[in-house]
């Protein structure tokens, strides 16, 4: 009696392990759909792709935030040809129901939301288990394995594309040392890239994300920005658009100059520390903020990061600095101070917009993720005449990209006439 109740116990946990995978599938469905219709770049491309298929025959492992519009960069991908290989690049960022839909649409894909850093290296390796011929990272970690002890997994390896700026340093970091291996692109450098993912696209994922999961108010607020990068200026850009009186901290001359012509107020982080209500990095650096600013925050703060890394808001300090740690709501942890203060971390520290959102627009995606399809396609022609390095976005690329997002707007510019044409190339 007892195996016959263990074992319908086991068939009805099979049940429900089979509904939830529907129904994730189901939700996951929906939003690969839903995005899809607002990146009509991207469309453009996959509709010239299927018919060509220039990535017969490749191997590629792409290493983004797994949610709907990665999942639709995917499906560009193979219906282009390829054997497509899907994991995270952050242990926070992943959607369940876009991994459990891309499983159904018969991808391999290693993620899942939430898990420790051993099973997150893991999902990395199983993704570049199947040796790739081309590869999309984001921050850099699958170029890290590939030059250390799995190495191995790169023998068929023509190159790859890097998505953000995390990465980019890593990558240039690796190619000055003289110990980059392979021919890398670096899509964040791409003018389509920063100019509006960067920018317009964290600006607007970022606070989205933060006043959801707070449901606070952001006028009148003092919000600390700490970088002015092109992502810093987006987040700063959107808080003063939203009434918020915002401070920025920078360690670039040229930069806190901008931020200062741009209306900021500019200061160090050691001062800024007892003004702010909201922080949020947009360093790419660790240890932004540390115990000797914790030691000076106003009751109530909130602490955000933008950053791929969860280093820029020290977690050690607040662990050491703390009495007790609070779940204040879903993704905010409160760590109480011996004063009684509270301050309260969003998503663990890590980049926010994606921890506890959706992340960028799909219409903003939609440039990024035609470079990266483009950029792949490129590499697939011309990989094996390029040596060790990182490259530029190809200038035509970039245009091209422009000009499909701009006819997908139904917007047109002028052209320059033959007699213009022979003006300026008489200088």
């Amino acid at each position: 009696m007892a195996d016959v109740i263990k074992l319908k116990h086991t068939l009805d946990f099979q049940k429900d392990r089979e509904s939830e995978t529907r129904n994730g599938s189901l939700s996951g469905m929906q939003k690969l759909e839903w995005v899809r219709h607002y990146m009509p770049a991207l469309g453009l491309i996959r509709e010239r792709f299927a018919t060509e298929r220039p990535f017969e025959g490749f191997r590629i492992t792409i290493s983004i935030h797994l949610e709907a519009k990665t999942a639709n960069l995917a499906t560009v991908l193979r219906d282009a040809g390829a054997q497509v290989y899907v994991t995270g690049c952050n242990p926070l960022s992943t959607q369940d129901d876009i991994a459990d839909h891309l499983r159904e649409l018969g991808f391999k894909v290693f993620a899942k939301r939430g898990v420790d850093m051993e099973e997150y290296r893991s999902h990395l390796i199983q993704a570049l288990s199947h040796h790739p011929h081309l590869i999309i990272d984001d921050g850099g970690d699958l170029i890290e394995l590939l030059h250390g002890e799995y190495g191995g997994l790169g023998d068929e390896l023509i190159g790859g594309c890097e998505e953000t700026t995390t990465g980019v340093h890593r990558l240039r970091a690796r190619a000055k040392a003289g110990k980059l291996k392979y021919p890398m692109i670096s899509v964040n450098d791409a003018e389509c890239k920063y100019l509006f993912d960067n920018r317009y696209g964290t600006g607007q994922s970022v606070w989205d994300a933060i006043m959801n999961t707070t449901n606070n108010i952001v006028a009148s607020k003092q919000v600390v920005v700490a970088g002015f990068g092109w992502c810093g200026r987006g987040i700063a850009l959107r808080a003063k658009g939203m009434g918020a009186r915002v401070t920025v901290t920078e360690v670039n001359p040229v930069r806190a100059l901008e931020a200062a012509m741009e209306g900021y107020q500019v200061m160090p982080m050691d001062e800024a520390a007892e003004l702010g209500d909201i922080f949020i990095c947009a360093t790419g650096c660790n240890k932004v903020i540390t115990e000797k600013h914790f030691r000076k925050m106003k009751d109530g703060v909130l602490l955000a990061n933008a950053g791929h890394f969860d280093v820029e808001v020290d977690k050690h300090d607040l662990e050491e600095l703390s009495v007790e740690k609070i779940r204040m709501r879903e993704n905010i942890t409160g760590y109480r101070m011996k004063d009684g203060r509270i301050l309260n971390l969003l998503s663990e520290g890590r980049l926010v917009n994606l921890a506890a959102g959706n992340g960028h627009p799909a219409e903003i995606m939609d440039m990024s993720f035609s470079i990266q399809a483009l950029c792949l396609e490129y590499l697939a022609k011309h990989g094996k005449e390029l040596s060790a390095g990182v490259y530029n976005v190809p200038e035509a690329i970039d245009r091209n990209v422009a000009e499909i997002k701009l006819a997908s707007m139904g917007l047109k510019i002028d052209k320059l006439t033959p007699e213009q044409m022979q003006y300026i190339g008489s200088f």
